[in-house]
C-alpha cells in the first residue's frame, strides 16, 4: 500500500469543541486556516450553520432548511490563521453551550475558473481533495469547474440566492441520482439533476435542478478522495447489532451516514464527541435536533477503528437488514505512513 500524501490530516480537517460565552469574536482554534466551518449547538435545537471563506464570514446557510443564504451580523465567524473567531449569536456561541465545529482547509477566498460552461470561483486543496465553489446558475444544463485536478465522489450543492434544497451527488449513486441533505427521504432518480454526466477531474455537470443549477448564486463543496485521508463508498446493513465493518484504510476522525434505499436521518459521529468506543453521540444534519445518545441500545451506534469503522447499531437508521448506506470519512489518522493509526 502507497503512503499517504497527508501525513497529518488534522492539518486539513479538524473537529473542535468548544463551550459558548455569549461573547463576540471567541476564538476556536482548528490548527490552520480554516475556509469552511460546520457548526452545531448540541445542546439545543439551534440549526446547523455553515459558513465558508468564498462566500465570507458575515453570510451562512443552514444544512437542515432549504432557506436562501442569510446575513446577521452577531451570527457570523471571521476566518483566522489558526481558525475562527465566531460571533455571540446562541446557535453559534450559546452562553454554556455545547457546540460542535467540523473545519476544513481549502485555499483563501478563492480564484476565478473557467473550465466550466459556468465560470465560477473556486477555493481548492488539490493536496486534500476538497475545494469550495462558487457561481451563478443558469438553469440549463451546464459544466462548472472544481479546481481540485482529480475527479469529485462527492459534491453538495446549495443556492445561496434562493429557496432550495441541499443537492448530493455521491459516486455510489451514480450521475441520474441525488439525496438531498435537509430530508430524509431516499435516493431520486432524475436527469435535472447531474444531467446524467459523471464528475471529470475538471468540471462537474448540473441540469436544470434548482438544488444545482437555478438562476441565482450557488455554492458547492466538492470532495475528492485521497488514500489514508478521506473516503465516500458505500455499505449494505445486515439488521444486527454485530453491523458490517466498512474499511476506509485510516482512523476515521470524522463519519457522516444516510440510507440510499431507506428513507432515515443522515447520522453524523466524530472522535472527539467520542474520544472512545462505542461512539454514541449522534447529530443530524437534516434536522434541528439536539445531539443524542445511545450508549448501550445498540440503536444508532459505531466503533470507529483503526483501519475504518463498525456499526454496531440494529436500527435501520444506520444498518437496516439489506439496505444500502452512503458514507464520507476523514482520517484521524492513516494506516500507513509517518503517523500510523492505533486501535482506541
Amino acid at each position: 500500500m502507497a503512503y499517504t500524501t497527508i501525513p497529518k490530516s488534522s492539518d486539513y480537517f479538524n473537529t473542535k469543541l468548544y463551550t459558548g460565552n455569549a461573547t463576540q469574536g471567541k476564538a476556536v482554534t482548528s490548527g490552520f486556516a480554516t475556509d469552511f466551518v460546520w457548526i452545531k449547538n448540541r445542546g439545543s435545537t439551534d440549526d446547523h450553520v455553515l459558513f465558508d471563506k468564498i462566500r465570507g464570514g458575515t453570510k451562512y446557510l443552514y444544512s437542515n432548511q432549504t432557506a436562501a443564504e442569510a446575513t446577521y451580523s452577531s451570527q457570523d465567524v471571521t476566518f483566522e490563521s489558526t481558525g475562527v473567531n465566531v460571533g455571540s449569536y446562541t446557535s453559534i456561541n450559546q452562553n454554556s453551550g455545547n457546540i460542535a465545529s467540523w473545519h476544513w482547509l481549502a485555499n483563501g477566498a478563492g480564484v476565478a475558473n473557467t473550465d466550466g460552461s459556468i465560470s465560477s470561483t473556486v477555493s481548492a486543496s488539490a493536496t486534500s481533495g476538497f475545494s469550495i465553489v462558487s457561481y451563478t446558475g443558469t438553469g440549463a444544463n451546464a459544466t462548472i469547474g472544481h479546481g481540485l485536478g482529480s475527479v469529485p465522489k462527492m459534491i453538495i450543492t446549495k443556492s445561496t440566492g434562493a429557496v432550495a434544497g441541499w443537492g448530493v451527488y455521491h459516486q455510489s449513486l451514480g450521475n441520474t441520482n441525488a439525496l438531498f441533505l435537509e430530508e430524509s427521504t431516499a435516493t431520486s432518480a432524475n436527469s435535472v439533476y447531474w444531467n446524467n454526466t459523471s464528475p471529470t477531474s475538471s468540471v462537474f455537470s448540473v441540469g436544470s435542478a434548482g438544488a444545482m443549477n437555478n438562476t441565482n448564486g450557488m455554492i458547492a463543496y466538492c470532495f475528492a478522495e485521497k488514500q489514508g485521508y478521506s473516503k465516500f463508498g458505500t455499505y449494505t446493513g445486515n439488521g444486527n447489532a454485530d453491523g458490517p465493518f466498512v474499511y476506509t484504510g485510516f482512523k476515521p476522525a470524522f463519519v457522516i451516514l444516510k440510507g440510499s434505499t431507506i428513507a432515515e436521518s443522515w447520522w453524523m459521529y466524530d472522535n472527539k464527541r467520542d474520544p472512545y468506543n462505542v461512539t454514541s453521540h449522534g447529530l443530524n444534519p437534516n434536522t434541528n435536533g439536539a445531539e443524542v445518545n445511545y450508549p448501550n441500545t445498540n440503536q444508532m451506534n459505531v466503533d470507529l477503528l483503526s483501519n475504518g469503522f463498525k456499526l454496531t447499531a440494529s436500527d435501520g437508521a444506520v444498518n437496516g437488514s439489506g439496505q444500502t448506506y452512503i458514507y464520507m470519512a476523514f482520517a484521524e489518522e492513516p494506516l500507513v505512513g509517518d503517523n500510523p493509526a492505533t486501535a482506541r
